[in-house]
């Protein structure tokens, strides 16, 4: 799954606000270490999406 780099710079996570990276197909919160899912190429940022 490729997300843009870019992208990656400006996304938040939206619990507690710090930066995100690209791990194991999920973007992950380098802060409070929630996972969010890729669906059809496009992240989905949404608190009850997030796997803990």
């Amino acid at each position: 799954m490729m997300i843009d780099k870019e992208l990656l710079e400006i996304l938040a996570c939206p619990v507690c606000k710090s930066g995100v990276e690209l791990k194991e197909g999920k973007i992950c919160c380098m802060n409070c270490k929630k996972k969010y899912p890729i669906k059809d190429g496009i992240p989905v940022m949404l608190i009850e999406e997030a796997e803990s």
